[in-house]
């Protein structure tokens, strides 16, 4: 018998894990609320940016392996595998996680969901979060114990997230009975018959992996951030810092690019609501140092306008700054946390004159920062800017020849804010050069 497989939820997360569903060659219904996203999704147009997801979500949507809908109560009753996508933002006036997506996930599936049944959560949560979902749910339908919940944290990539779902690295699934297990055997026999590690738990354990694996790598990013301040002070070089430390195979050299630091609808969400999390059940101590690596994270922000001042005076009234890249990370269009338009606002609020060019972010960025400029074109937001901030890695800016450039602005100042580029080059071209933990 084939799996019949729904997906409740259709973001970034949702969307991606039902395409995927659907490419594996399982019957997948996404259950969406929003009408505009869902409407989008219906006619096979992803409603965000993310590298060969739309050709995979039209093919599997013209076979009719893959279909959209807003009837959670029809995808319950149909589908063997309910996959809960929904997202766990940051509580409004707190650290914590809002769970009320999830809740409202629990309550729609609660009255009509197939007998026998698995719900699987993706979504990440804290530590606990299953029980309460179980319980919530047999509160609601208190004869229909023949269902079962498990938990398999996701850890896709935005830019990788479509090869990170097939072909992931580990895949985790936290259960507490066999058939659940079994269950989920069944739908990734894909990734096992390939070799990909297949890691099965209990259920808290599986809710921890992904808030502690999130934990870890902010964790690195901060530590070499802080080498940066370090090296700043002392007039050392954190990228030959970071190289020199790379080496060593315990500590390895990814996540170690000292810069304007992370962002993303992620890593800063979620420490601080595993942080929460670990102060409700009495583990505060344990991860109380995530209070600091977010307090680094920040910080970076900060720097990048104290440089600008450093190259051009204290005084931004009125200056000309050019910023480049407005979304946290390249190949996405998710301006979420993203510490490149965090940094063009406090420009902003400097007093200076801000134009931001990023290849697919501005329109999510315009909606979110409209006191700001913006520009498709890159000539164009270059013209008269007296400071260019490289705050995104997109490959366009690294491509670029910065003799061109250099001919396009009043002033050639440059802060690279993500230690990527050719200073060197860049200086041969004419331009004065600033990064984070590096000399002049």
């Amino acid at each position: 018998m084939t799996i019949k497989i729904s997906v409740i939820g259709t973001g970034y997360l949702g969307a991606t894990h039902a395409a995927a569903m659907a490419e594996l060659g399982y019957d997948v219904v996404g259950v969406e609320v929003d009408p505009r996203r869902l409407a989008s999704l219906q006619k096979g147009t992803l409603p965000f940016y993310e590298p060969g997801l739309d050709e995979v979500l039209m093919s599997n949507i013209g076979n009719g392996r893959l279909r959209f809908t807003d009837d959670a109560a029809e995808a319950a009753a149909w589908a063997d595998v309910q996959f809960v996508c929904v997202g766990t933002p940051q509580e409004a006036g707190s650290n914590r996680a809002d769970l009320s997506y999830l809740f409202s996930a629990i309550d729609a599936l609660a009255g009509s969901i197939k007998q026998g049944a698995l719900i699987v959560g993706k979504s990440t949560i804290p530590v606990g979060t299953t029980a309460v979902l179980k319980a919530r749910f047999l509160e609601a339908a208190p004869d229909r114990t023949d269902v079962h919940f498990a938990w398999n944290p996701e850890f896709l990539r935005e830019g990788f997230a479509l090869e990170d779902t097939l072909h992931p690295d580990r895949v985790v699934i936290g259960v507490d009975d066999q058939e659940s297990e079994t269950a989920l055997r069944q739908v990734y026999a894909p990734m096992i018959t390939e070799g990909i590690p297949f890691i099965v738990t209990d259920i808290t354990t599986a809710e921890l992996v992904k808030v502690a694996a999130n934990s870890f790598l902010a964790t690195k990013i901060s530590f070499i951030n802080a080498m940066a301040e370090v090296c700043e002070a002392a007039g050392g070089d954190v990228t030959t810092l970071a190289e020199a430390i790379g080496h060593d195979a315990r500590i390895g050299n990814r996540f170690l690019h000292a810069g304007v630091g992370f962002g993303g609808g992620c890593l800063p969400k979620d420490i601080r609501a595993f942080a929460a999390r670990a102060e409700e059940i009495g583990a505060g101590e344990a991860v109380a140092f995530l209070g600091e690596v977010d307090a680094i994270n920040l910080r970076r922000r900060d720097r990048m306008v104290q440089l600008t001042r450093e190259l051009i005076g204290d005084d931004l009234t009125g200056r000309k700054l050019t910023v480049l890249g407005a979304t946290f990370k390249p190949d996405s269009d998710d301006i979420r946390d993203a510490p490149s338009l965090a940094v063009a606002r406090l420009l902003h609020q400097a007093g200076a004159q801000v134009t931001v060019h990023d290849p697919k972010g501005i329109p999510n960025a315009e909606r979110y920062a409209p006191e700001l400029s913006y520009e498709a074109s890159l000539p164009a937001a270059l013209d008269g800017a007296e400071v260019v901030l490289h705050l995104t890695e997109w490959r366009e800016y690294r491509s670029v020849d910065p003799s061109e450039l250099a001919a396009l602005v009043a002033s050639p100042n440059l802060i690279d804010g993500r230690n990527v580029l050719d200073l060197e080059a860049w200086k041969a071209a004419g331009w004065t050069v600033r990064a984070p933990g590096r000399t002049a």
